[in-house]
């Protein structure tokens, strides 16, 4: 049943997309982080209403021994591999005390909106139904036991329709991989900077609740994937904007040349960091980046996410705050630029922006600064699936 019942992130499909999903498995786990898809089209549940739903799912899932609460302690290897590319890591419990100390580092700002739902739905359904996904910086010894532990028979192994390889082995033996985990001296944030601040905060009130508890109860720990960062895929996070800020064409291409060479090459996709590309009016131009800087850039200022929105989108579109702004709209990677010009010829954007992925290096540079990306700054690929591990708190 793994297939029909795992689901991609609550957060990265369309309300349409969840209601196919649903209507074509019946088990999918999308009724439990997405029950608005049980809900008539055009309908408006409550939050109440939604996270009651989600939480008689998963009971339904348990009920009917579509899950098994497994009987010992127990960690997972994952393996998802796709066209050429392979991730293995582990799923894990990780502490949110660690999280809280900064043992766990993050890189992006929170909405407090998003983490508000969250954790009202952790709450509700009493169980963290998702993985973060948090990336470190490999050891010898983690290798050769991912390559121990994949060389035995999974618990899972399947294809999903988008191609992707799903594998899980299931580790009772622990002890050699706490071992290991405790050479690595930090984690980071690579997705999932919401569930993580959700499961704080589910952590907090449940502590409320249970004035006695020792801090060894489930809600202080929150269920992740832990993948080392080599073998991690990060794919570009594009952009489009409506109109052009009441500028005319021509004192648009102006402004853009006073940071920018801007030629129409027809390439879709930088080549190199420092490039972007831009779709208007039916035409690909390259813009490459020609700012000299009186000093040597930080890591935040480099990231061509923040010379877009230094450059371009603040001084010449007005769009200052790129999280409220209803002119910017983002496109994974995944989608590809095929999307991007899908959008602009339909006519719900006037422009868009082909970027350059953000590193690893990157990432973990902004992250030991204590510092935050931009927002939408990294796409992660594969994406890792829900409903296959689940942590009941």
């Amino acid at each position: 049943m793994a297939e029909q019942v795992s689901s991609v992130p609550y957060d990265v499909v369309y309300e349409s997309e969840v209601r196919e999903q649903v209507e074509q498995y019946r088990r999918s786990f999308l009724r439990v982080t997405r029950p608005d898809g049980d809900f008539p089209a055009g309908e408006t549940p409550s939050a109440e209403a939604l996270f009651e739903r989600a939480r008689l799912n998963l009971e339904g899932l348990i009920r009917d021994n579509i899950y098994a609460v497994d009987p010992e302690p127990a960690l997972y290897v994952y393996r998802l591999s796709v066209r050429g590319h392979t991730q293995t890591g582990m799923v894990a419990c990780c502490s949110i005390d660690e999280y809280e100390q900064g043992l766990i580092k993050k890189h992006e700002k929170t909405r407090p909106d998003k983490v508000e739902d969250r954790t009202g739905h952790l709450l509700a359904v009493g169980a963290q139904t998702g993985l973060i996904f948090l990336a470190f910086r490999g050891t010898e010894k983690l290798r050769e036991l991912f390559r121990k532990a994949a060389a035995g028979s999974p618990l899972y192994d399947f294809e999903g329709h988008d191609g992707v390889r799903h594998t899980v082995w299931r580790c009772a033996d622990t002890e050699p991989w706490t071992s290991a985990f405790a050479e690595v001296p930090q984690l980071y944030i690579a997705d999932g900077h919401h569930r993580a601040e959700s499961a704080l905060l589910a952590r907090n009130e449940m502590r409320k609740r249970n004035p006695g508890s020792t801090g060894d109860e489930e809600f202080n720990f929150v269920l992740a994937g832990v993948f080392p960062a080599e073998d991690l895929k990060i794919l570009a996070y594009n952009r489009t904007v409506k109109g052009l800020n009441g500028l005319s064409e021509e004192d648009f291409f102006s402004k853009l040349r006073g940071s920018f060479i801007v030629t129409a090459t027809g390439q879709k996709e930088p080549k190199r960091h420092g490039e972007i590309c831009m779709y208007y009016r039916g035409r690909w131009y390259t813009l490459v980046f020609n700012v000299k800087n009186v000093r040597e850039p930080d890591p935040i200022e480099r990231l061509d996410v923040s010379i877009l929105q230094q450059y371009v989108l603040s001084p010449i579109l007005g769009i200052t705050n790129v999280q409220t702004d209803e002119r910017i709209g983002f496109v994974g990677g995944r989608r590809g630029t095929g999307e991007l010009e899908r959008i602009v010829s339909r006519g719900d954007a006037t422009m868009a922006f082909s970027m350059f992925p953000t590193t690893m290096d990157d990432l973990f540079a902004v992250s030991d600064m204590n510092e935050i990306m931009p927002p939408k700054s990294t796409w992660f690929e594969p994406k890792l699936k829900d409903g296959l591990l689940v942590h009941l708190i």
